[in-house]
């Protein structure tokens, strides 16, 4: 493809620091354990990394409230373990990518603690003069997105916990500071940054909602505190002068983003490289996690589609079906075949194969599945503990919260990484921040590695051949159509010049017959043992991956 991106050949590995391997036996993870594990990654076939936060930070969110942007937090290591981190990966081929949090800091950075006194930086934030609490807005986290300066009539805000005020972006002082940590970052080396809570940087007229969606009395963000008309103008300095300082890849976490703005946040002349989509992530709930939904591989299907149409002309987005914020894709799109090998392996080439950068989640490869936890002093996740509030005031029995909770919960992506049976599984020598799954004697990195049937030796196989196989251009360039089918089949088309892909996920419990649209048997790739295709008709047997190539004449 003439004038390709860079970045289009990429696979991007995310790593959860804190959760990964553990150096030292203090039980949490850190820099150098992932220094330690760059061989295991290397093998596995991607060429990035991206890095949830390790920049320095009393970690009330995990690394999400920054205290500092150019240092490391102690418990992950030092800068120099980072230079080496850097150093080492591209040794191997592969690149670095940091998450870059600048919607907000957290209240122990220098720059807020100078904004209480000091008049340059308080303009650093949003303050606001009052006697009481000036509107009814509810944080992501829960409760009002207003705090209150101590000793003054005066409140600060926050999108999301009370210790990670947000930041004030119509200043022109505090975006040359964000400019100045986005060119000192490349200049170390890192190679592109996946840009948190992206949408939340322009803020509305703050006015009282009046219509409030909760018992609290409060309307929350997620209905009206995305892409607010006059963002673009903050992004676009971002991009000119922080990101263009330095070839890198850029990925919005871009909740929200109007259709009709596609064109502005991606492509050619776009803020980012990449986006994220989370309609089909989030399919498996409405509003909140206490209303969950009963959703159909049909609906399913309409998202993923109805997405990848939508932002085809315009770029490429990142395709993913887990990260830090999601539970375990296994749990949450197969059910009771969360354990099944050939369901999860259909369930890993459905989405890797779609038009998009593909991003890997750390144990994803494992076929990692959810816990069950039994009392909420069990899960470390905010979001976790503000649901059990939320579903406490609203009457429902502890047990369904529970339930509830550990259907959702962040947790269930951050648990420690099991690289062997044993004790902790082999992720530390201490005690583990956050209880394991209980699964980590039967699923883990050892016990797969060997394996030619593994979850672990699939995923493999699915990044050689995406990355260099016969058809790889096809997945990488190739645009996508939909394809009807059973309504438990995902199917689509890829096309690339004179190359054609035709695509059948299944998640049916039993076998189907599928009509094939044209003769298309030039090569073939599949899950499972046998193909079979008799004439004009392909036997896809339950949770099967089908791919049937054909080069035009």
């Amino acid at each position: 493809m003439k004038n390709a991106p860079w970045w289009i050949s990429e696979v991007i590995y995310q790593i959860y620091p804190k959760s990964f391997y553990d150096s030292d036996g203090d039980g949490i993870g850190d820099l150098a354990g992932i220094t330690q594990k760059l061989d295991y990654l290397k093998e596995l076939g991607i060429t990035m990394i991206w890095l949830s936060p390790c920049f320095q930070s009393p970690m009330v969110d995990n690394g999400y409230d920054v205290s500092d942007y150019r240092k490391i937090a102690p418990e992950f290591g030092s800068m120099e373990d980072m230079d080496r981190l850097i150093q080492e990966a591209g040794n191997r081929g592969i690149m670095i990518m940091l998450d870059l949090v600048v919607n907000h800091s957290s209240d122990e950075h220098e720059w807020f603690r100078k904004a209480l006194t000091d008049p340059f930086y308080h303009d650093f934030y949003i303050f606001k003069e009052s006697d009481h609490i000036p509107n009814n807005w509810r944080s992501v986290f829960g409760g009002t997105v207003w705090e209150k300066v101590p000793g003054k009539e005066e409140y600060y805000y926050h999108t999301f916990h009370r210790k990670q005020p947000d930041l004030n972006w119509e200043n022109p002082s505090l975006r040359k500071e964000v400019i100045s940590i986005v060119r000192w970052w490349l200049d170390k080396g890192v190679a592109g940054f996946r840009v948190d809570a992206i949408t939340f940087l322009k803020k509305e007229d703050y006015a009282i909602r009046p219509e409030p969606d909760g018992v609290d009395g409060r309307a929350s963000l997620t209905g009206f505190g995305y892409d607010v008309d006059g963002i673009g103008a903050f992004l676009e300095e971002l991009k000119k002068e922080g990101f263009d300082y330095k070839p890198c890849l850029t990925v919005a976490e871009a909740y929200g983003v109007k259709e009709e703005h596609f064109k502005d946040y991606i492509g050619d002349q776009g803020y980012f490289d990449l986006m994220f989509d989370f309609e089909a992530a989030d399919l498996d709930y409405e509003g909140d996690w206490l209303h969950p939904t009963n959703w159909t591989i049909r609906e399913w299907n309409d998202k993923l589609m109805n997405y990848q149409m939508k932002i085809q002309p315009y770029g490429w987005c990142g395709t993913f079906i887990e990260n830090h914020d999601q539970t375990r894709a296994a749990s949450k799109y197969l059910g009771d075949h969360a354990r099944n090998p050939e369901a999860v392996k259909t369930l890993g080439a459905m989405y890797f194969f779609l038009r998009g950068i593909p991003f890997i989640y750390q144990g994803q490869e494992l076929g990692m599945v959810n816990f069950s936890r039994e009392r909420i002093g069990q899960f470390d996740d905010l979001s976790s503990h503000d649901m059990w509030q939320r579903g406490l005031e609203q009457g429902l029995p502890k047990e369904t919260v529970m339930k509830l909770i550990n259907r959702r919960s962040r947790d269930q992506g951050r648990t420690p990484f099991p690289w062997n049976g044993e004790k902790y599984g082999g992720f530390t020598e201490g005690k583990p921040w956050l209880e394991l799954t209980r699964e980590y004697p039967d699923i883990n990195a050892a016990s797969q590695a060997e394996d030619p049937e593994s979850i672990l030796s699939f995923y493999k196989e699915l990044i050689a051949f995406r990355q260099h196989g016969k058809w790889s251009d096809c997945f990488k360039y190739g645009n996508i159509t939909p394809l009807k089918s059973h309504e438990k089949v995902i199917a689509y088309l890829r096309e690339y010049g004179d190359k054609r892909l035709y695509c059948w996920f299944s998640f049916a419990d039993e076998s189907l017959e599928i009509e094939l649209p044209e003769e298309c048997s030039d090569d073939s790739w599949h899950t499972g043992r046998d193909l079979y295709i008799k004439e004009d008709r392909l036997t896809l047997l339950p949770r099967q991956s089908v791919i049937l190539c054909q080069h035009l004449p």
